[in-house]
């Protein structure tokens, strides 16, 4: 029988949590699997993105819908800096309602599609957009689900790549986890400034960290979860802040709402949100490697703990730092690979929270308002003077 953190495969069937701990736990696994995978097709995707990325007025575009755009909002301010390219993420929700915001006609354009299902209507409506709009337009797609309409999207278009994620990475829960981290990696390596082979070894170094994480943490993310907290506040700066927006919706999925959750950056959260702390607020603030970003990181953590509103605080950090709350999850100079511990973190506490409030992690929402692939969402035909329109409204 087949054991994840402390439960077996029987009881997290009984209590609908199968899928979720099952695709918490092989994360690890399948991101060796992914770099394997990526080495192994080099010879397909390196001609199509090489000559992209060798053009300096490339502009990139992360985009996808609730935690696909979560990762590209985690990715980009780090390929900005790691690569000198203009990076820029966008949700496809934004896209698709005004798509003459947020796409330039001016500059060739990489759209990044970051898809689970690949089914989602704003994702298949921003890439046909974008095609529609944009003179110099290509597509690199970021699918977990080999039989959606966005990998089939690829076939036959000179202009289009799908790159799938490894098997098992097409989650079957209600909330991404597998295929957010999975589909963030690629990303991060087909797009970040060394060549494959060099990421090998920090890469390991991090799967065998995370292996440890996920036999060791249970226990402190289990107390936590039972805590009784009510409002989740999770913070981080640069890449660490879309990372916070995802631990954020994680928590909010699979306790259906139950726990009030807002996310920020470091400094941000002085502008106003620091009202939300109180006496039942959960505190996770996620510390840069960066020596100087980290510095407001601590003067945050330092002034939450003067101030002595919060319930809890927990700290999560890439090196050692003495201070009550705070632990080293992986110690590593680059921010890219402290994001895999904290989101294992994230995870597993959104998970045993969930269980901890008595809900069903696979399926939270069991009378369906909200749903795994987002349904009833309507696509309008874009049409403007001087932009030819698409023959037919794109239906989801």
């Amino acid at each position: 029988m087949n054991h994840y953190f402390s439960y077996s495969s029987d009881w997290l069937e009984q209590h609908n949590a199968l899928h979720t701990a099952r695709e918490i736990w092989q994360q690890p696994d399948l991101w060796s699997a992914l770099h394997l995978q990526l080495q192994r097709s080099q010879a397909q995707w390196q001609p199509f993105l090489q000559p992209l990325l060798d053009n300096q007025r490339l502009q990139i575009v992360l985009c996808g819908a609730g935690s696909s755009a979560f990762a590209g909002r985690a990715l980009a301010p780090w390929l900005r800096q790691q690569t000198g390219r203009d990076v820029v993420a966008y949700g496809t929700t934004d896209i698709v309602a005004n798509p003459h915001q947020y796409l330039d006609r001016t500059r060739p354009t990489l759209v990044v599609s970051f898809a689970r299902s690949g089914d989602s209507p704003e994702s298949i409506a921003s890439v046909e957009l974008a095609d529609q709009l944009l003179p110099d337009c290509y597509h690199l797609m970021l699918v977990c689900n080999p039989d959606s309409q966005l990998a089939n999207y690829a076939e036959g278009r000179d202009n289009v790549l799908a790159v799938m994620m490894p098997e098992g990475s097409n989650d079957q829960s209600f909330a991404m986890t597998s295929s957010f981290s999975c589909m963030l990696l690629s990303a991060a390596l087909l797009l970040g400034p060394q060549p494959l082979n060099e990421t090998r070894e920090p890469l390991m170094r991090m799967v065998a960290r995370c292996r440890e994480l996920r036999e060791t943490l249970q226990s402190q993310v289990k107390t936590l979860a039972n805590s009784g907290f009510r409002r989740y506040i999770t913070l981080g700066g640069s890449c660490f802040t879309g990372l916070a927006e995802e631990a954020s919706l994680k928590m909010l999925e699979l306790t259906a709402g139950r726990i009030v959750t807002r996310y920020d950056s470091s400094l941000g959260l002085r502008h106003g949100p620091k009202f939300m702390v109180d006496d039942q607020t959960l505190v996770v603030l996620m510390f840069s490697s960066d020596s100087y970003a980290r510095q407001y990181d601590v003067d945050l953590w330092h002034e939450l703990k003067r101030d002595g509103l919060a319930q809890q605080m927990v700290g999560l950090s890439g090196e050692p730092y003495d201070a009550t709350g705070v632990q080293t999850m992986h110690d590593d100079p680059n921010d890219l690979w402290l994001m895999f511990p904290y989101l294992l973190f994230v995870q597993m506490l959104a998970m045993e929270t969930s269980l901890a409030q008595g809900l069903t992690p696979d399926n939270p929402c069991p009378t369906g308002e909200v749903n795994r692939v987002v349904k009833g969402v309507t696509i309008y035909r874009y049409s403007r003077p001087g932009v030819a329109a698409s023959a037919a409204a794109l239906q989801p």
